[in-house]
């Protein structure tokens, strides 16, 4: 017997309908209610208030619906306009997300996408262009170990002498090892001049082996990607030292903030899954709106800063 009635809501109706009457601590189930009543088989987004409530929720629809495919969404966590970049967790949570997402629009099926109204106001690399950094790789694969490299730094990894994290890679010989977006576990790469021989799974605090793979996909780890195109697209002649770090191939600390230089157009969520139902947390709206303002305010600022610069060289 499920802890949530059926809500009523009508399949195929468009519209915006509240339910109200959940107690709180509810909200999955009458979430999972929902969404089995709406899009029985095709994904459901849902859109929390604040990133906070996104760990509670994913807990609760794990003993709400267990098995039900689970997509978390979450906003950089820096400000806008900040000088910073997103932390590699978030930015792996990210792209983890948004290469699924890109697979659910072409096989759909029954899941919940939860992201948060920051997330949401963000946009994002076009989907093609993500999908298209996904590389793919089994045992026996003739591959440029090189080129691999070159790749994974053009996608945002990290070379590290050991590999400990989400993000980084290493190579040592004919080895490579790497930790992506959406693997639990590192893997190691065994080559034999340019063919792979074999991908084993390691412990990144012990190093030590603990499986074999038969294949890996590998994503992204920023939502820019240094190649020739976005490189020629975002860097004209300035003397200062993100142009400069850009225009040699370089990444740059907060350059994430620039996305939309770096690309001839950018997408939403509702872009990357057109027709998808929504449903928003209570505050939600509130939040959404809160968040444009700052945005704004953070805009503001920066270009009254980069005004009083240009003003005093």
């Amino acid at each position: 017997m499920s802890l949530i009635p059926t809500i009523g809501l009508p399949k195929d109706r468009a519209g915006q309908f509240i339910v109200d009457g959940v107690a709180d601590g509810y909200e999955a189930f009458a979430l999972v209610q929902a969404a089995l009543e709406i899009a029985p088989d095709k994904p459901v987004l849902f859109v929390a208030r604040d990133g906070q409530r996104l760990p509670a929720i994913v807990e609760a629809l794990s003993f709400a619906a267990p098995g039900l495919p689970v997509l978390e969404l979450p906003a950089w966590d820096c400000l806008p306009y900040d000088r910073v970049s997103p932390g590699s967790d978030a930015a792996a949570k990210r792209l983890d997300a948004l290469t699924a997402m890109i697979a659910l629009a072409k096989k759909p099926h029954r899941a919940v996408i939860l992201t948060t109204a920051n997330a949401l106001l963000q946009r994002i690399p076009p989907a093609d262009l993500v999908e298209a950094q996904t590389f793919h790789a089994r045992p026996g694969n003739q591959i440029d170990m090189n080129v691999l490299v070159s790749r994974l730094e053009t996608s945002g990894f990290e070379r590290v002498p050991t590999v400990r994290g989400i993000g980084e890679f290493a190579v040592r010989g004919g080895i490579l090892d790497l930790f992506a977006p959406g693997w639990t576990e590192a893997l190691r790469l065994d080559f034999f001049g340019d063919t792979l021989e074999s991908i084993r799974v390691f412990d990144a605090a012990t190093q030590r082996t603990t499986g074999q793979r038969k294949s890996m996909a590998l994503q992204a780890m920023s939502e820019v990607a240094l190649t020739p195109e976005t490189i020629s697209r975002f860097a004209p002649q300035r003397d200062d030292g993100l142009y400069a770090a850009v225009s040699e191939g370089r990444r740059f600390a907060g350059m994430e903030h620039w996305l939309p230089f770096f690309y001839e157009r950018l997408e939403t969520v509702f872009d990357y899954l057109p027709d998808t139902p929504v449903i928003f947390d209570h505050l939600a709206h509130e939040a959404l709106a809160e968040r444009h303002t700052l945005i704004l305010d953070h805009y503001e600022a920066r270009k009254k800063q980069a005004d009083g610069a240009l003003k005093d060289a």
